[in-house]
């Protein structure tokens, strides 16, 4: 690389200028790509809407039946004898 060689301080004040912004627009850059990660490893609206969802249902007297229940039904639906 080249040095570049100024002849007055407007020209390095300018260069400057062009630096800082160029320094700024990069960590712009980051802070964006920072926060696309950060989305994409937190659920979306759906997901946490059935999230909620599943809580209220499973909270309370109804809940605890439900999860008792629930087992038993899927054993009894595995175990059931088919008909030949």
């Amino acid at each position: 690389m080249e040095t570049k060689k100024y002849s007055s301080y407007a020209e390095i004040n300018h260069d400057l200028e062009i630096l800082k912004l160029e320094k700024e627009i990069h960590y712009k850059k980051m802070l964006l790509s920072i926060d696309k990660t950060k989305e994409s490893f937190l659920p979306s609206k759906p997901v946490l809407f059935v999230n909620d969802l599943y809580k209220k249902i499973f909270s309370g007297s109804l809940g605890t039946i439900l999860k008792i229940a629930i087992p038993y039904a899927i054993n009894w639906y595995i175990n059931r004898k088919r008909g030949d």
